[in-house]
């Protein structure tokens, strides 16, 4: 007798299907106050008044931060950083994914939550929804509805707020790539670079379909963080979670019902934790990737709990292991320790590298020619291959010195005015007297130093060349 395998989904517990070729259901994310949603608005705000403002900030007559793409210069405060500095982005970028990396070990994915763009302008966007729609419930009958003219005046108002504001988001971002000033003057007067207008419809475009369309989408299947921060919890992580062994067995009941006479737990079964949660997910059935530790769900549910008498905290920021059994390790954790510690090192030598950075760069290349040395007279010579950066936001005459075990000395060196950003590229001769060089090969270092300060220098170090020693 042949067994037949049950094909039915719904009878597969703790299994998820989903069809990536039907459209989802729009979510209708209910409005909700509380404790995590004023400490959003005070850790956003702050974060987006700084993204909009930043560009409209000026430091010694130009923007305090601006990404020159044509002349290869990044401004940041008072510092200029060009393409040679790559490497302090590159270890920037890595300090910022072990910071990420121990903020999740510890709190979990409050990033998303709390400051991730995604959240932010998603959050804007449903505000926008709220004050044209209402809330929940309003949306959802309005949506129902045939087409008439309030329906018609609500939804343009909703649009218009969102285009207005991904139009100052574009503008914003395109602002730290090129003067903000110059761009809104510039799109004003029809007589802007067609690139700079290029950028600001694609970011106006690309912020109105993802913090209006895509949303939770973003989430669920776009963002990579979603996919791997399992691993880096442990049993001691705080994040969002349901109590089961206090809310279960749930269902509805009367405020002053005795449940626990009647097998119920905590949990009244409102769903109002899935109303809230803008990922559209049931934080009941545990922990999932698509939760983004905003704590919607926990506010809705103390307001529930307090309604119903009953103590806050079903739903809470918390951990496993306070769950089960009522206690926690804290951050005493070695694995919070290990990446604490990385991370902390790591920071105190980007910052000693950072601040011991020379405002001016010296590279020597010897001419690797035919001929690697040259004998005039009674010299022997080397051909080299100069070139000074100035790193410095002000212009200088370098001199050149050179030094070495031998009195070398240098020839058709100039020193010439060397532009903040530009660069000097000369070649030159170094003479040593033939008597005097004992060695087939040494090593000598070069040495630039600003005419107008002494601090200013930089040094480089490569070989000399000589013939075999005499006698």
């Amino acid at each position: 007798m042949t067994e037949q395998k049950d094909t039915d989904p719904s009878t597969k517990e703790g299994i998820r299907y989903v069809n990536l070729y039907e459209a989802e259901d729009k979510v209708y994310v209910r409005r909700i106050t509380g404790f995590y949603q004023r400490l959003r608005r005070y850790t956003g705000i702050p974060l987006l008044l700084g993204f909009l403002l930043m560009p409209w900030l000026v430091i010694d007559g130009r923007p305090a931060m601006l990404f020159d793409l044509p002349t290869r210069q990044f401004h940041i405060l008072w510092t200029t950083f060009r393409p040679q500095d790559g490497m302090y982005l590159a270890w920037l970028l890595i300090i910022a994914a072990f910071l990420l990396f121990t903020v999740t070990v510890l709190v979990g994915r409050v990033w998303c939550g709390f400051t991730c763009p995604q959240t932010v302008w998603t959050h804007m966007f449903l505000w926008a929804e709220h004050v044209c729609e209402g809330d929940r419930n309003k949306r959802i009958k309005l949506d129902r509805q045939p087409w008439h003219k309030e329906k018609v005046i609500r939804k343009s108002a909703k649009h218009g707020i969102w285009l207005m504001i991904a139009l100052i988001t574009a503008l914003t971002f395109v602002g730290y790539f090129m003067p903000i000033r110059e761009l809104i003057v510039g799109l004003i007067t029809l007589d802007v670079h067609l690139a700079a207008a290029f950028w600001v419809a694609f970011f106006t475009g690309a912020t109105y379909m993802n913090a209006g369309f895509l949303r939770e989408q973003v989430c669920k299947y776009m963002c990579p963080y979603a996919r791997f921060q399992s691993v880096m919890y442990d049993k001691d992580t705080l994040t969002v979670a349901y109590n089961y062994q206090r809310g279960e067995p749930r269902g509805p009941r009367k405020p002053k019902d005795d449940y626990r006479a009647q097998g119920l737990g905590d949990c009244i079964d409102c769903s109002w934790c899935v109303q809230v949660c803008p990922v559209d997910i049931d934080i009941r059935d545990g922990l999932q990737a698509e939760c983004i530790d905003c704590g919607l769900c926990v506010d809705a549910c103390d307001q529930v709990m307090e309604r119903m008498g009953y103590p806050r905290g079903l739903i809470d920021f918390t951990t496993e292991e306070r769950i089960e059994t009522g206690r926690s390790r804290g951050v005493l954790r070695p694995r919070f320790l290990a990446y604490l510690a990385v991370l902390l090192v790591m920071m105190a030598v980007f910052v000693n590298a950072l601040s011991s950075r020379l405002p001016v760069g010296l590279d020597v290349t010897r001419d690797r020619g035919v001929r690697m040395y040259r004998i005039s007279g009674d010299t022997v010579q080397n051909v080299y291959t100069l070139k000074i950066d100035n790193l410095d936001r002000s212009t200088h005459v370098y001199d050149l010195s050179v030094s070495g075990d031998y009195p070398f000395e240098i020839q058709g060196y100039r020193a010439y005015p060397v532009d903040e950003g530009d660069h000097l590229t000369i070649a030159i001769r170094v003479a040593v007297p033939r008597s005097e060089l004992t060695e087939v090969k040494t090593t000598i270092t070069f040495e630039v130093e600003a005419r107008d300060n002494p601090d200013i220098r930089a040094r480089h170090s490569t070989t000399f060349i000589g013939p075999q020693p005499r006698g």
